[in-house]
């Protein structure tokens, strides 16, 4: 450490990065950017030398989610250009029937979990769905209030079952269990809780905001006879075929992260040309997809050099002892309120990198106070996916957006029900697990 300053010092970048995180009209790449400098410098680390730390982070595990997360986004973009996205949705909205309000509401929840479960991305998935689900629900009366908390209550839930999501994906890389062992541990239980309150909430909201807001009557225009093309069928089949096969397959041989990037790449393909679209446009979608988020993958870029300089200093080492006597102290029940709070309102950011700084930051505490690696899981998944409930930070806002919705007021009260009830689940897992 430069001058040095004791081990805990290194831990400066990471607050650094949580304080920029909430300052307006910072750009997150820029936060991780600047914090990479600050790490780079307190552990003597030669500015010249940054290039080959992250020729090296190129090959690091957040690189790879990074990349996961952009072919996320380019199979959303084919989906979209073939047809099959509508048809989905479609799909799911007339099976279920949209004739009243409280089917309206599952409707929308289903159609929201499904797409960005297979997906592996909120914004993305609900951004295709919105244009076709809002003239539907509208009709019976729905609010975009309602849209936009189950937009986030419901949707976020679809990337803890999704089996290549990049939550699913981090929790298998940092506990190494299996994607079944990690769904029916953490992903699945959290989803029913957060199904459960959506609901609820959503009803309160819809009778609170219902006359107050409302969509205009040129959203209204419902496609009463939809029906799919030929190419839109056979796109529609591939996809769904070629998803089931190879997660099936994945799921069979312990397919790790690497093996997501097949997936999408190869679904991609196979749903592109049984649409009816040439390789070139099939490419252009996948380009186009990741194009959006490609400033996220420098993020995720940028975030190992800069955990690997807080772990260079000692930090993490360091407050693991100076927490040790504590946690000792408050027993297993005391750890596990404790990181979980601490990971959903004390780390803020990129949700990928809180997973990983989570388990930095108390790995070695969970290990000698023997909580089970599923327990663990539980603990980072709440932690790191439930800070965008609390918080109005870029996925809250998003959702409002694409929903259509000005109602902050409402997103908090689901953010907050979800974080109370999770926290509910942990407590009683922590007995079960």
């Amino acid at each position: 450490m430069i001058f040095d300053l004791p081990p805990l010092f290194g831990l400066f970048p990471l607050l650094l990065y949580v304080i920029l995180a909430f300052k307006k009209g910072m750009h997150p790449v820029v936060n991780v950017a600047i914090c990479v400098v600050v790490g780079a410098v307190m552990v003597q680390q030669p500015i010249l030398g940054m290039g080959a730390i992250i020729a090296k982070a190129m090959g690091s595990f957040l690189a790879l989610v990074g990349l996961i997360i952009m072919l996320g986004s380019g199979l959303g973009v084919v989906l979209r250009h073939t047809g099959v996205a509508e048809h989905i949705v479609y799909f799911f909205m007339k099976k279920i029937g949209v004739d009243s309000e409280n089917k309206a509401i599952i409707a929308t929840m289903v159609t929201s979990v499904a797409l960005v479960a297979l997906l592996g991305t909120l914004a993305g998935a609900n951004a295709i769905i919105a244009p076709i689900v809002i003239p539907l629900v509208a009709a019976i009366g729905i609010t975009p209030s309602v849209i936009a908390v189950i937009f986030q209550g419901a949707g976020q839930t679809g990337l803890f079952i999704g089996p290549f999501s990049p939550p699913m994906v981090t929790l298998m890389g940092i506990t190494g269990l299996t994607y079944t062992q990690i769904l029916f541990s953490a992903g699945l239980p959290l989803s029913i809780v957060m199904w459960i309150v959506t609901f609820f909430v959503a009803k309160r909201v819809q009778k609170s905001t219902s006359g107050v807001y409302s969509y205009s009557k040129d959203q209204l225009v419902i496609k009463e006879n939809y029906q799919p093309s030929a190419e839109t069928r056979r796109g529609t089949w591939a996809f769904l075929g070629c998803m089931a096969l190879l997660v099936g397959y994945g799921i069979l041989h312990k397919g790790g992260a690497s093996y997501a990037v097949m997936v999408m790449l190869i679904t991609s393909l196979a749903t592109g040309l049984a649409g009816g679209l040439s390789l070139g446009r099939i490419f252009d979608g996948v380009m186009e997809g990741c194009g959006r988020l490609i400033w996220l993958f420098f993020i995720f870029l940028l975030f190992d050099p800069f955990l690997g300089f807080v772990d260079k200093s000692g930090a993490f080492a360091a407050l693991g002892e100076l927490l040790k006597p504590y946690m000792e102290t408050s027993g297993k029940l005391g750890f596990t309120v404790f990181s979980s709070l601490v990971g959903i309102f004390g780390i803020s950011g990129a949700a990928v990198a809180q997973a990983i700084m989570i388990d930095k930051l108390f790995r070695t505490l969970a290990e000698a106070m023997n909580i089970s690696m599923y327990l663990w899981a539980l603990i980072i998944l709440v932690g790191h996916q439930l800070t965008s409930f609390a918080y109005p930070g870029a996925d809250m806002i998003g959702e409002m957006g694409l929903a259509q919705s000005s109602d902050l007021k409402s997103m908090l009260k689901v953010g907050y029900a979800i974080i109370a009830a999770s926290m509910v689940l942990v407590v009683a897992m922590t007995y079960i697990l």
